[in-house]
Protein backbone atom coordinates (compact mmCIF):
# COMPACT_ATOMS: atom_id res chain seq x y z
CA UNK A 1 0.00 0.00 0.00
CA UNK A 2 1.06 3.44 -0.84
CA UNK A 3 1.88 5.35 1.87
CA UNK A 4 0.32 8.59 3.13
CA UNK A 5 1.95 11.70 2.10
CA UNK A 6 2.14 15.00 2.87
CA UNK A 7 0.82 16.13 0.03
CA UNK A 8 -1.87 13.80 0.06
CA UNK A 9 -2.95 14.70 3.25
CA UNK A 10 -3.46 18.87 2.30
CA UNK A 11 -5.27 17.43 -0.60
CA UNK A 12 -8.17 15.54 1.20
CA UNK A 13 -8.38 18.76 3.81
CA UNK A 14 -8.43 20.91 0.59
CA UNK A 15 -12.16 19.68 0.59
CA UNK A 16 -13.33 20.61 3.74
CA UNK A 17 -14.79 24.28 3.77
CA UNK A 18 -14.69 27.17 6.90
CA UNK A 19 -18.38 27.81 6.45
CA UNK A 20 -17.66 30.96 8.59
CA UNK A 21 -15.20 31.81 5.36
CA UNK A 22 -16.32 30.35 2.50
CA UNK A 23 -12.95 28.76 1.85
CA UNK A 24 -10.93 25.72 2.30
CA UNK A 25 -8.78 25.08 5.79
CA UNK A 26 -5.98 24.85 3.46
CA UNK A 27 -6.52 28.13 1.34
CA UNK A 28 -6.74 29.83 4.49
CA UNK A 29 -3.31 28.71 6.03
CA UNK A 30 -5.15 27.02 8.90
CA UNK A 31 -3.31 24.10 8.87
CA UNK A 32 0.06 23.62 10.86
CA UNK A 33 2.34 21.18 12.41
CA UNK A 34 1.12 18.53 9.84
CA UNK A 35 3.34 15.57 10.93
CA UNK A 36 2.61 12.05 9.69
CA UNK A 37 4.74 8.41 11.16
CA UNK A 38 3.45 5.39 9.84
CA UNK A 39 -0.29 5.66 9.52
CA UNK A 40 -1.02 8.32 11.84
CA UNK A 41 -1.45 11.47 11.18
CA UNK A 42 -1.14 13.75 13.04
CA UNK A 43 -2.19 18.35 12.51
CA UNK A 44 -3.80 21.30 14.39
CA UNK A 45 -6.29 24.10 12.74
CA UNK A 46 -5.32 27.11 14.04
CA UNK A 47 -8.40 29.40 15.02
CA UNK A 48 -9.02 32.50 16.97
CA UNK A 49 -9.61 32.09 20.96
CA UNK A 50 -13.18 33.13 19.84
CA UNK A 51 -13.83 30.76 17.64
CA UNK A 52 -12.36 27.79 19.54
CA UNK A 53 -15.71 26.60 20.72
CA UNK A 54 -17.52 26.66 17.87
CA UNK A 55 -15.27 24.88 15.77
CA UNK A 56 -15.12 21.83 16.71
CA UNK A 57 -17.15 20.28 13.84
CA UNK A 58 -14.32 21.78 11.56
CA UNK A 59 -11.78 19.56 13.64
CA UNK A 60 -14.24 16.90 12.87
CA UNK A 61 -14.77 16.94 9.16
CA UNK A 62 -10.96 17.71 8.92
CA UNK A 63 -10.42 14.48 10.83
CA UNK A 64 -12.71 12.60 9.13
CA UNK A 65 -11.06 13.75 5.41
CA UNK A 66 -7.97 12.41 6.49
CA UNK A 67 -9.28 9.25 7.68
CA UNK A 68 -10.53 8.07 4.76
CA UNK A 69 -7.13 8.17 3.08
CA UNK A 70 -5.53 4.72 2.53
CA UNK A 71 -2.79 3.67 5.02
CA UNK A 72 -4.00 5.72 7.71
CA UNK A 73 -4.75 4.49 10.97
CA UNK A 74 -5.28 7.05 13.15
CA UNK A 75 -5.77 10.93 13.21
CA UNK A 76 -4.93 13.69 15.78
CA UNK A 77 -6.69 16.52 14.64
CA UNK A 78 -6.38 19.21 17.65
CA UNK A 79 -7.25 23.03 17.59
CA UNK A 80 -5.25 25.65 18.26
CA UNK A 81 -6.29 28.95 19.51
CA UNK A 82 -4.22 31.33 17.95
CA UNK A 83 -4.34 34.86 18.12
CA UNK A 84 -2.70 35.38 14.56
CA UNK A 85 -5.02 32.60 13.10
CA UNK A 86 -7.54 34.18 9.90
CA UNK A 87 -10.66 36.29 11.32
CA UNK A 88 -13.42 36.68 9.15
CA UNK A 89 -15.08 39.74 11.44
CA UNK A 90 -13.65 41.84 14.62
CA UNK A 91 -11.99 45.27 15.97
CA UNK A 92 -8.73 46.22 14.02
CA UNK A 93 -5.67 45.65 16.08
CA UNK A 94 -4.56 48.23 18.86
CA UNK A 95 -1.75 50.12 17.34
CA UNK A 96 1.98 48.45 18.36
CA UNK A 97 0.42 45.23 18.74
CA UNK A 98 -2.98 43.06 18.79
CA UNK A 99 -5.02 41.91 21.14
CA UNK A 100 -5.94 38.42 22.56
CA UNK A 101 -9.26 37.84 24.21
CA UNK A 102 -9.48 35.09 26.76
CA UNK A 103 -12.01 32.53 26.51
CA UNK A 104 -13.35 31.34 30.32
CA UNK A 105 -13.67 27.47 30.84
CA UNK A 106 -17.18 26.62 31.37
CA UNK A 107 -17.73 25.22 35.31
CA UNK A 108 -14.41 26.66 36.47
CA UNK A 109 -14.58 29.30 38.61
CA UNK A 110 -10.39 30.05 39.10
CA UNK A 111 -7.37 29.09 38.13
CA UNK A 112 -3.96 28.76 39.36
CA UNK A 113 -1.00 28.94 37.79
CA UNK A 114 1.89 27.17 39.91
CA UNK A 115 5.61 27.88 37.77
CA UNK A 116 9.08 27.81 38.18
CA UNK A 117 11.83 29.39 36.02
CA UNK A 118 13.21 26.50 35.82
CA UNK A 119 13.06 23.02 36.41
CA UNK A 120 14.60 20.57 39.41
CA UNK A 121 12.71 23.02 42.41
CA UNK A 122 9.88 20.76 43.22
CA UNK A 123 7.12 22.70 41.41
CA UNK A 124 5.20 19.33 40.38
CA UNK A 125 5.41 18.13 44.02
CA UNK A 126 4.27 21.71 45.15
CA UNK A 127 1.69 21.90 42.86
CA UNK A 128 -0.39 17.97 43.36
CA UNK A 129 0.10 19.26 47.71
CA UNK A 130 -1.13 22.53 47.47
CA UNK A 131 -4.12 20.65 44.88
CA UNK A 132 -4.54 18.50 47.46
CA UNK A 133 -4.26 21.12 50.52
CA UNK A 134 -7.10 23.22 48.91
CA UNK A 135 -9.00 19.88 48.29
CA UNK A 136 -8.88 19.13 52.06
CA UNK A 137 -10.31 23.09 52.77
CA UNK A 138 -13.69 22.05 50.82
CA UNK A 139 -12.33 23.39 47.10
CA UNK A 140 -13.48 21.10 44.40
CA UNK A 141 -10.04 20.97 42.55
CA UNK A 142 -9.17 19.98 39.27
CA UNK A 143 -4.91 19.76 38.39
CA UNK A 144 -3.49 20.26 35.05
CA UNK A 145 -0.44 18.25 34.30
CA UNK A 146 0.62 21.26 31.65
CA UNK A 147 4.38 20.10 30.85
CA UNK A 148 3.89 18.15 27.53
CA UNK A 149 7.32 17.09 27.57
CA UNK A 150 8.03 15.29 30.71
CA UNK A 151 4.52 15.16 32.45
CA UNK A 152 4.87 13.52 36.13
CA UNK A 153 1.36 14.18 37.32
CA UNK A 154 0.50 10.39 36.56
CA UNK A 155 3.57 9.11 38.81
CA UNK A 156 2.87 11.18 41.81
CA UNK A 157 -0.88 10.51 41.93
CA UNK A 158 -0.26 6.70 41.64
CA UNK A 159 -1.55 6.53 38.09
CA UNK A 160 1.64 5.78 35.83
CA UNK A 161 0.62 3.62 32.48
CA UNK A 162 -3.05 4.49 32.81
CA UNK A 163 -5.09 5.90 30.08
CA UNK A 164 -7.78 8.68 29.76
CA UNK A 165 -10.98 7.65 28.59
CA UNK A 166 -12.77 9.21 25.98
CA UNK A 167 -16.91 10.18 26.16
CA UNK A 168 -18.52 11.97 23.34
CA UNK A 169 -15.17 13.49 21.84
CA UNK A 170 -14.27 15.00 25.55
CA UNK A 171 -11.88 13.79 27.59
CA UNK A 172 -12.53 11.85 31.12
CA UNK A 173 -10.48 13.14 34.17
CA UNK A 174 -8.71 11.08 36.14
CA UNK A 175 -10.37 11.16 39.70
CA UNK A 176 -8.11 10.27 42.51
CA UNK A 177 -7.86 11.70 46.24
CA UNK A 178 -10.44 13.77 45.54
CA UNK A 179 -9.13 15.47 42.67
CA UNK A 180 -9.75 15.54 38.78
CA UNK A 181 -6.69 15.02 36.97
CA UNK A 182 -5.16 15.25 33.58
CA UNK A 183 -1.84 15.00 32.37
CA UNK A 184 -0.33 14.09 28.65
CA UNK A 185 0.88 11.28 30.09
CA UNK A 186 -2.68 9.21 30.04
CA UNK A 187 -3.01 10.09 26.40
CA UNK A 188 0.79 8.47 25.18
CA UNK A 189 2.62 5.42 26.77
CA UNK A 190 5.00 7.31 29.95
CA UNK A 191 8.58 6.02 27.50
CA UNK A 192 7.08 8.04 24.35
CA UNK A 193 9.43 11.19 23.25
CA UNK A 194 7.20 14.21 22.63
CA UNK A 195 9.28 15.46 19.37
CA UNK A 196 6.53 18.63 19.24
CA UNK A 197 7.14 21.70 18.36
CA UNK A 198 5.81 24.79 19.84
CA UNK A 199 1.87 25.01 17.88
CA UNK A 200 1.78 21.14 18.27
CA UNK A 201 2.39 21.49 22.50
CA UNK A 202 -0.05 25.04 22.67
CA UNK A 203 -2.47 22.85 20.60
CA UNK A 204 -2.44 19.80 22.82
CA UNK A 205 -2.70 22.17 26.08
CA UNK A 206 -5.36 23.96 24.88
CA UNK A 207 -7.37 20.68 23.89
CA UNK A 208 -6.57 19.22 26.97
CA UNK A 209 -7.99 22.63 28.81
CA UNK A 210 -11.17 22.92 26.67
CA UNK A 211 -12.02 19.57 25.92
CA UNK A 212 -11.79 17.44 28.97
CA UNK A 213 -14.89 17.40 31.38
CA UNK A 214 -13.79 18.80 34.36
CA UNK A 215 -17.42 19.69 35.49
CA UNK A 216 -17.67 22.18 38.32
CA UNK A 217 -14.50 23.00 40.13
CA UNK A 218 -13.36 25.84 42.79
CA UNK A 219 -10.52 26.41 41.06
CA UNK A 220 -8.43 24.32 38.52
CA UNK A 221 -4.66 24.53 39.29
CA UNK A 222 -2.09 24.06 36.68
CA UNK A 223 1.46 22.90 36.76
CA UNK A 224 3.54 24.75 34.35
CA UNK A 225 6.13 23.82 32.59
CA UNK A 226 9.35 25.04 33.90
CA UNK A 227 10.74 28.31 32.34
CA UNK A 228 9.35 31.19 30.63
CA UNK A 229 8.42 29.72 26.61
CA UNK A 230 5.88 29.12 24.24
CA UNK A 231 3.43 27.23 26.22
CA UNK A 232 3.59 29.68 28.97
CA UNK A 233 2.65 32.76 26.93
CA UNK A 234 -0.39 30.84 25.06
CA UNK A 235 -1.94 29.76 28.14
CA UNK A 236 -1.15 33.60 29.94
CA UNK A 237 -2.89 35.34 26.54
CA UNK A 238 -5.86 32.26 26.15
CA UNK A 239 -6.84 31.44 29.75
CA UNK A 240 -8.46 33.23 32.10
CA UNK A 241 -5.51 32.83 35.04
CA UNK A 242 -6.85 33.88 38.35
CA UNK A 243 -3.19 34.16 39.93
CA UNK A 244 0.14 32.64 40.23
CA UNK A 245 2.20 31.05 42.36
CA UNK A 246 6.19 31.06 42.15
CA UNK A 247 8.39 27.90 43.56
CA UNK A 248 12.06 28.23 43.78
CA UNK A 249 14.63 27.06 45.67
CA UNK A 250 16.94 29.33 47.86
CA UNK A 251 19.83 29.35 45.85
CA UNK A 252 21.13 32.53 43.71
CA UNK A 253 20.96 30.59 40.08
CA UNK A 254 17.15 29.47 41.05
CA UNK A 255 16.10 33.08 42.19
CA UNK A 256 17.37 34.46 38.95
CA UNK A 257 14.94 32.36 37.03
CA UNK A 258 11.76 33.02 39.82
CA UNK A 259 12.65 36.53 38.88
CA UNK A 260 11.84 35.97 35.26
CA UNK A 261 8.53 33.59 36.47
CA UNK A 262 7.44 36.81 38.40
CA UNK A 263 7.70 39.18 35.43
CA UNK A 264 6.46 36.80 33.29
CA UNK A 265 3.33 37.04 34.91
CA UNK A 266 3.23 40.77 35.92
CA UNK A 267 3.68 41.54 31.84
CA UNK A 268 0.58 39.11 30.96
CA UNK A 269 -1.49 41.23 33.88
CA UNK A 270 -1.84 37.94 35.96
CA UNK A 271 -1.50 38.26 39.78
CA UNK A 272 1.52 36.85 41.30
CA UNK A 273 0.25 35.50 44.50
CA UNK A 274 3.20 34.88 46.19
CA UNK A 275 6.46 33.11 46.21
CA UNK A 276 7.23 29.47 47.50
CA UNK A 277 10.73 28.53 48.94
CA UNK A 278 11.00 25.19 48.28
CA UNK A 279 13.71 22.98 49.66
CA UNK A 280 14.19 25.73 52.47
CA UNK A 281 15.76 23.20 54.85
CA UNK A 282 17.21 20.27 56.69
CA UNK A 283 16.24 18.31 59.53
CA UNK A 284 17.88 15.42 60.33
CA UNK A 285 15.23 13.04 61.46
CA UNK A 286 17.42 11.43 63.89
CA UNK A 287 19.09 14.46 65.77
CA UNK A 288 16.71 17.40 64.40
CA UNK A 289 19.84 19.27 63.78
CA UNK A 290 18.71 22.03 60.74
CA UNK A 291 20.97 22.27 57.74
CA UNK A 292 20.39 24.88 55.22
CA UNK A 293 22.21 22.54 52.46
CA UNK A 294 20.64 25.05 49.26
CA UNK A 295 20.97 28.18 51.95
CA UNK A 296 18.07 29.62 53.20
CA UNK A 297 16.29 33.31 52.95
CA UNK A 298 16.66 33.85 49.63
CA UNK A 299 12.72 33.50 48.03
CA UNK A 300 11.65 35.64 50.92
CA UNK A 301 14.36 38.21 50.13
CA UNK A 302 13.26 37.89 46.36
CA UNK A 303 9.61 38.61 46.94
CA UNK A 304 10.19 41.83 48.68
CA UNK A 305 12.44 42.67 46.02
CA UNK A 306 10.00 42.15 43.60
CA UNK A 307 7.29 43.33 45.14
CA UNK A 308 5.22 39.60 45.42
CA UNK A 309 3.87 38.17 48.73
CA UNK A 310 5.91 35.39 50.69
CA UNK A 311 4.06 32.61 51.15
CA UNK A 312 6.55 30.30 53.44
CA UNK A 313 8.86 27.32 53.17
CA UNK A 314 8.71 23.45 52.87
CA UNK A 315 11.87 21.56 54.00
CA UNK A 316 13.98 19.07 52.36
CA UNK A 317 12.34 16.05 53.77
CA UNK A 318 12.49 12.40 52.78
CA UNK A 319 8.98 12.10 53.45
CA UNK A 320 8.09 14.28 51.17
CA UNK A 321 10.03 12.75 48.20
CA UNK A 322 9.25 8.47 48.92
CA UNK A 323 5.38 9.88 49.40
CA UNK A 324 5.58 11.35 45.66
CA UNK A 325 7.70 8.83 43.91
CA UNK A 326 5.28 5.85 45.93
CA UNK A 327 2.23 7.69 44.17
CA UNK A 328 0.48 8.75 47.22
CA UNK A 329 1.24 12.56 48.27
CA UNK A 330 2.22 13.59 51.48
CA UNK A 331 -1.32 15.60 51.72
CA UNK A 332 -3.05 12.64 51.40
CA UNK A 333 -0.76 9.93 53.07
CA UNK A 334 0.23 11.31 55.97
CA UNK A 335 -2.54 14.64 56.51
CA UNK A 336 -1.87 15.44 59.89
CA UNK A 337 1.95 15.07 59.80
CA UNK A 338 4.46 18.39 59.75
CA UNK A 339 5.22 18.18 56.05
CA UNK A 340 1.38 18.13 55.34
CA UNK A 341 0.24 21.04 57.39
CA UNK A 342 3.00 23.37 55.55
CA UNK A 343 1.40 22.40 52.76
CA UNK A 344 -1.95 22.98 54.15
CA UNK A 345 -1.02 26.33 55.50
CA UNK A 346 0.28 27.23 52.27
CA UNK A 347 -3.05 26.21 50.64
CA UNK A 348 -4.84 28.35 53.09
CA UNK A 349 -2.97 31.28 52.06
CA UNK A 350 -3.16 30.72 48.24
CA UNK A 351 -7.00 30.04 48.66
CA UNK A 352 -7.45 33.43 50.10
CA UNK A 353 -5.20 35.37 47.05
CA UNK A 354 -7.72 33.87 44.93
CA UNK A 355 -10.26 35.07 46.57
CA UNK A 356 -8.77 38.38 46.79
CA UNK A 357 -8.15 38.06 42.87
CA UNK A 358 -11.49 37.09 42.01
CA UNK A 359 -13.39 39.70 44.25
CA UNK A 360 -11.29 42.33 42.01
CA UNK A 361 -12.99 40.74 39.16
CA UNK A 362 -11.27 39.65 35.64
CA UNK A 363 -8.23 41.26 34.09
CA UNK A 364 -8.44 43.01 30.91
CA UNK A 365 -7.82 41.66 27.12
CA UNK A 366 -4.23 41.86 26.72
CA UNK A 367 -2.21 43.89 23.85
CA UNK A 368 1.15 42.00 22.89
CA UNK A 369 3.69 44.28 21.30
Amino acid sequence: MTPTTAGKVLEALKAVIDPARGADVVSLGMVSGLSIQGGVVSFSLEVVPQEARDKEGLRAASAAAVSRLPGVTKVNAVLTASAAAPAPRGPAPAAGGHQVAKTDIPGIRSILAVASGKGGVGKSTTAVNLALGLAAEGWQVGLLDADVYGPSIPRMLGLEGQRADAEERTLLPKEVFGLRAMSMGFLVPPDTAMVWRGPMVTSALQQMLRTVRWGTLDVLVIDFPPGTGDAHLTLAQTVPITGAVIVSTPQDIALIDARRGVQMFNKVSIPVLGIIENMSYFLCPHCSERSEIFGHGGARAEAERTGAPFLGEVPLDVRIRETSDAGTPIVHAEPNGPQAQVYRELARKVAAGLEASLAKGSGPIITVE
